[in-house]
């Protein structure tokens, strides 16, 4: 008996070891392959089983007797098959790049894919970010059909999406998703304050989206997305510098230990002796970010980013010097300072695989100083009648500074329905904002002979002074199902109420301001649209939305007596469509808009003579872009990004001029974008590529009277990576056109901003970790 039990024992152990020995413990960290962030929720298939990896990208599968290939998939990425036996501790997936099924995180606050986001929306993922080199965000965004970001010089810019080249608030700027500045104090240089060695990748929506973000998401949303830290570490260095005077060095680095990871990016930057007289500036800036698993579902990022910007501002140039090409500057002494520092603090909860919720704290603290060279006006001036009065040797200016700090929370949910495949996202916006304003006067010595403004002197005479706290309470809800097979319905809703407190500490005047006040605003904006996609490979979406733009600090307050402006709304119709016409290898994508601003807000001269702000302006912008990417074998691959618009002034009587009808002055009809990029597979590591941009022409001022005829650029980029080190040379304007970014004509006379002549951007880095 008891050898019969020894027998049975034996037996079962036989089993037992057999078993164990015959299955396999697979085990690995799944990252992405172009940022090395660790990938949550990706799932892991063996015949039989399934398991999904966790937040740090971590996952633990037993193989049954047999299995020799594993299948890694998430959405956004090709999948991968692994052989069990060799698998490696890190599984590296490929993000997928300009295809239907690339994933977008702007479009509703979630990620999803793009051909089930019924919006005009582009991404620059990373690889584009790591190829361009770029020094500054235009060479990146001018790549996205219908944007034409205008490089002002020294980071500098006015933008262009759905809209003339401008720098009125009708743009809205995000770093993960939240607002740079606070709404009521729009900066058109605002990405300036970006960290771009910080940037992972870039989103770029076409047309109104304020159901979604709010205020100023007009012509267009850009959403900036910073690196998280990388599962394995490293430090990269790199420098580079061209031949007109600009230098940069990066530093970028990302560190993991147990729960807690950490990321350290920035760069300075800087230029002198330019190739225009009195255009130095310098720029620091740094990126700090924490990110710790407090457990297998919840997370906390904590994320700062400082910077410090120091210009001079040269100013334009006028009509007799853009034609002799002399680079000589009027200027000595005008400058422009951005101190920005901001902090978030994004709590992440997810109570299961269908809901998530997440909260953000958010400080800002932003202070721009600057003694602009706009706002010197000669006291040596002509007349209406044709006489000329006052000094030659004397002008007009003031330095101001404008300053604010914001106290924000954020807070939505996301909640997925197995009725129609259903997605909810609600949440609510708390933004606080008290901010600051003044400007002194200066008496400004000008150089009769050479027109040069040599020096000033600051007599004690504020011109304005006040302080405004801008309030923002917001609640928004985003809805979309599928009704039927391949129709995707998406509703968005938001509503924000604003209260602004106007506090005056001068007498109140048509100069210095308004009287004490408070003003309240409310708009409800709705977004209604859908996508069908006939196939996995072709389809299309239309939708209508509003969007609306509050008065800003300065239009409401300064030089108005009695503050009587209400938010300005626009009407967005707009269709699309996408075709992956050969899979792999040719894409396209298209939209049509309409898009119609009413109440838009304009200066009207008055009967005595003075000015004051209103709501009396309607504007007309309708267009198509298109773009088309592809690939030719293995090593060959393009792309094309070209748009037509046409934006015309339907009522708008401004100073006493009557420019309805008229087409709206810097506004190119035509913009194009191709570039083409070789990797020769004989070369490991090589890269060359050549791009082709081209801004039509365009109406210099608003009555229509002169054109300018827009410039072509052509730029080559070479770059080479072996082992951790990197080498490359960008040769910008190649051919050494002559074209301004930027030409305006007003009755002060012509402006012209010189663009960059050929030059050599050569760049060097050292990598260390994987």
């Amino acid at each position: 008996m008891f050898r019969n039990i020894r027998l049975q024992a034996l037996l079962l152990c036989s089993l037992l070891a057999q078993t164990s020995f015959a299955q396999q413990i697979l085990s690995a960290r799944i990252i992405n392959s172009q940022t090395g962030e660790p990938i949550q929720g990706a799932s892991i298939q063996v015949p039989g089983r399934t398991t999904s990896s966790d937040a740090r990208g971590a996952f633990s599968l037993s193989c049954p007797a047999g299995c020799s290939k594993a299948t890694v998939s998430f959405i956004g990425y090709n999948s991968t098959e692994i052989t069990v036996d060799s698998a490696q501790p890190f599984i590296r997936l490929s993000p997928i790049t300009a295809s239907l099924q690339e994933v977008v995180v702007s479009a509703s606050r979630q990620a999803v894919r793009r051909s089930e986001a019924p919006v005009a929306i582009a991404a620059i993922n990373n690889r584009m970010l790591q190829e361009t080199k770029a020094i500054s965000i235009d060479q990146l965004l001018n790549k996205v059909s219908g944007v034409n970001m205008v490089n002002l010089g020294n980071e500098q810019h006015q933008m262009s999406i759905r809209q003339p080249m401008t720098t009125k608030s009708l743009f809205l700027y995000l770093e993960d998703g939240i607002p740079i500045r606070t709404t009521g104090l729009f900066n058109h240089n605002a990405l300036l304050e970006l960290n771009m060695a910080a940037v992972k990748t870039m989103e770029v929506i076409k047309g109104p989206s304020s159901s979604v973000y709010g205020s100023e998401a007009i012509g267009g949303v850009i959403n900036v997305i910073t690196a998280a830290p990388t599962a394995q570490s490293f430090l990269k260095l790199s420098a580079q510098g061209n031949n007109i005077g600009y230098r940069r060095a990066d530093l970028q680095s990302s560190a993991s230990r147990g729960r807690w990871g950490f990321a350290l990016n920035g760069y300075y930057a800087a230029k002198s002796n330019g190739f225009i007289e009195y255009s130095d500036f310098s720029k620091a800036t740094l990126t700090a970010r924490a990110d710790y698993r407090i457990s297998e579902r919840t997370s906390l990022v904590n994320s700062a980013t400082w910077m410090r910007y120091q210009s001079d501002m040269t100013g334009a140039a006028d009509s007799l010097a853009f034609a002799r090409r002399s680079f000589k500057s009027l200027q000595t002494f005008t400058y422009r300072n951005v101190d920005a520092l901001r902090y978030r603090s994004t709590l992440t909860h997810h109570w299961n695989s269908a809901a998530t919720t997440t909260a953000s704290l958010v400080y800002r603290n932003n202070a721009i100083e600057q003694n602009p060279a706009y706002s010197i006006r000669n006291d040596y001036r002509r007349l209406v009648n044709g006489m000329w009065t006052g000094k030659k040797n004397v002008a007009h200016g003031e330095i101001n500074r404008s300053a604010f700090n914001s106290y924000a929370f954020i807070g939505q949910h996301r909640q997925h329905l197995t009725w129609k495949n259903a997605d909810l996202v609600g949440g609510a916006s708390i933004d606080l904002s008290p901010t600051s304003y003044k400007a002194n006067y200066i008496r400004i010595n000008r150089d009769t002979a050479s027109g040069k403004y040599t020096n000033f002197t600051a007599p004690d005479s504020v011109l304005t002074n006040y302080r405004t706290g801008i309030n923002n309470y917001a609640a928004f809800a985003n809805f979309e199902f599928n009704p039927v097979a391949k129709l995707r319905v998406v509703a968005s809703l938001r509503y924000d109420q604003f209260v602004y407190r106007f506090n005056n500490y001068l007498t109140p005047s048509s100069f210095s301001g308004a009287p004490d006040t408070i003003n309240h605003f409310s708009a409800l904006s709705p977004k209604l649209g859908f996508t069908y996609n006939f196939s996995g490979r072709t389809g299309f979406y239309a939708n209508y939305s509003q969007g609306f733009v509050p008065p800003q600090v300065t239009e409401l307050y300064r030089g108005v007596k009695v503050p009587q402006i209400k938010p300005a709304t626009f009407y967005n119709y707009e269709v699309g469509g996408w075709a992956e016409i050969i899979k792999g290898k040719l894409n396209t994508d298209f939209s049509l808009y309409q898009l119609e601003g009413t109440n838009e807000i304009i200066s009207v001269r008055l009967d005595d003579g003075t000015t004051e702000n209103r709501n009396a302006g309607r504007t007309s912008h309708k267009g198509v872009e298109l773009g088309i990417t592809g690939s030719v074998g293995k090593g060959l691959s393009y792309r094309f990004s070209a748009a037509y618009s046409e934006h015309h002034f339907d009522r708008f009587v401004e100073k006493g001029n009557n420019y309805s009808g008229k087409e709206m002055n810097g506004a190119p009809r035509w913009m194009h974008n191709a570039e083409l990029w070789h990797r020769p597979a004989s070369i490991k590591g090589l890269r060359l590529g050549a791009e082709w941009q081209c801004i039509g022409s365009y109406f210099m001022d608003p009555l229509n009277t002169e054109k300018y005829k827009g410039y072509q650029v052509l730029n080559l980029r070479a770059g080479y990576q072996h082992k951790g080190f990197e080498y490359w040379v960008n040769a910008m304007n190649i051919t050494n056109a002559y074209y301004s970014y930027n030409t305006s004509k007003s009755s002060s006379g012509y402006n012209y901003t010189p663009a960059d002549p050929r030059n050599f951007v050569i760049g060097v880095s050292c990598r260390i970790g994987k």
